[in-house]
């Protein structure tokens, strides 16, 4: 049996030394013979009716090749969950009649130079009517407001028909009336741009047995090379995805947001097209997470016990879906945290505003909840002037504990976690605490 020797250890990174070095290659390290740049014509306001758009000044710039439009675009819509059967996601790749959210791409122009394609795209004259915004999430859902959506609604809608997703456990109208106690609170998150060091990039080279090799910086590969595809009406055995070192991603480059254009300018001009984001893009147009709001209600009993928790959600998903309702999905199942709470109500929205698209970083969906739901278990020590260490003592769940979403606990740590903590900073804890285990069930663990 090999032993684990490194456990503990400080092991030298495999790519650190490259690093280090500047010798690591990333996407655009790579050169191309006849290289062209994309660069996208984007709406300057946030909501607004297409009525014509000009090229005849952005043709005049020296080194113009060519220009996309949705046109262009075999199938123009997004597809990233419909690929896992989550729909409907009706995101254009160039926007058709209507935009949804300042920086949503309505045309992308290439030329000799990424100069000389940003210059071609600030001649692009657009011709939009605009139409009056929504940014708020409860003001989205109000009756009175319009549509974002051709389907009517402004929230994503889940299985069932359902307008949110729904976690239900025991009775908490009951649980409430029995409560000592009921903590109320308000929650609001705002979004977070990932900033990664290397902006989102992918360059395409039409191969000359028809095929095209993609060399992009995704977290995504085979979903990019899928959307791509399906986007580009292409088939999948002509496409060749090579991913390569991520200059920094951290969710931010899961979406599939630059390879679809490059292999489409690839296609139409039969050159190597780059698309890269500048950084003014990738912080104002990329996919940050999400705002979230989110309303608390507990019921809790004089010794500090919650037996009843109701809450309300609206994820901001942005003017489209990406990875939204995914999210939403995460969230509502944590929406409990780590403790044992055996009365549950929650209603999370997934809802559309005129805002950019919203996706995904480093847990989102759960990331907001947890902030939440820490927030509320100080709230509920203050309310009960109990030490914060102890609220949390005795209501963290253990193995065996059934989840509000019904799933069984199973390898349990909170405990052992806190009496670590407690033991590292000094914190001496009652014996009741330092005798709980996760492992064994209250009766036997509890002094």
């Amino acid at each position: 049996m090999q032993e684990l020797n490194s456990v503990g250890t400080s092991i030298q990174r495999r790519d650190g030394d490259g690093h280090i070095k500047g010798q690591t290659q990333y996407v655009d390290d790579y050169q191309f013979q006849d290289l062209k740049h994309l660069h996208c014509v984007r709406s300057p306001v946030p909501y607004a009716d297409i009525e014509g758009i000009d090229f005849s000044a952005a043709e005049e710039v020296d080194g113009f090749v060519d220009y996309l439009t949705h046109e262009d675009v075999a199938n123009n819509h997004y597809t990233i969950l419909r690929l896992v059967g989550i729909g409907p996601d009706e995101e254009p790749l160039l926007a058709e009649d209507r935009v949804r959210y300042m920086g949503e791409p309505i045309a992308a122009i290439i030329a000799d130079s990424k100069e000389a394609a940003m210059e071609a795209a600030s001649k692009v004259e657009l011709d939009l009517t605009e139409l009056e915004p929504v940014f708020d999430v409860e003001e989205a859902l109000d009756s009175d407001e319009p549509p974002l959506k051709e389907w009517g609604t402004n929230y994503f809608e889940f299985e069932g028909g359902h307008e949110c997703r729904r976690v239900r456990r025991g009775d908490v109208d009951e649980a409430f009336e029995a409560a000592d106690y009921i903590v109320e609170g308000e929650y609001q998150t705002s979004p977070i741009e990932q900033a990664p060091t290397e902006t989102t990039s992918a360059t395409a080279k039409p191969e000359p047995d028809g095929r095209f090799t993609v060399h992009t910086n995704t977290q995504a590969l085979y979903f990019s090379l899928d959307n791509t595809a399906i986007t580009l009406d292409i088939p999948f055995e002509k496409l060749q995805f090579k991913g390569g070192t991520v200059g920094g991603g951290f969710g931010g480059k899961v979406d599939v947001i630059v390879e679809q254009l490059a292999t489409l300018g690839a296609k139409k001009t039969g050159y190597p097209v780059r698309y890269k984001f500048t950084r003014e893009e990738e912080m104002k147009v990329s996919s940050p997470r999400g705002a979230w709001r989110m309303y608390y209600k507990d019921g809790v009993t004089e010794d500090g016990e919650i037996i009843a928790r109701e809450v309300t959600s609206y994820a901001d998903a942005g003017a489209y879906n990406r990875h939204t309702p995914y999210a939403v999905t995460k969230h509502a199942a944590n929406l409990a945290g780590p403790y044992d709470i055996p009365n549950a109500k929650f209603d999370c929205y997934c809802v559309y505003t005129n805002k950019q698209p919203s996706s995904a970083m480093r847990g989102f969906g759960v990331t907001p909840c947890s902030f939440a739901i820490e927030g509320q278990m100080d709230k509920i020590a203050d309310t009960l002037d109990m030490d914060k260490w102890e609220v949390r003592f005795k209501n963290a769940y253990r193995d065996g504990d059934i989840k509000p979403h019904h799933k069984e606990v199973e390898d349990a740590s909170l405990i052992e976690c806190m009496q670590s903590t407690a033991d590292m900073i000094g914190k001496e804890l009652p014996e009741e605490f330092t005798q709980m285990s996760s492992t064994k069930p209250r009766e036997e663990s509890d002094v």
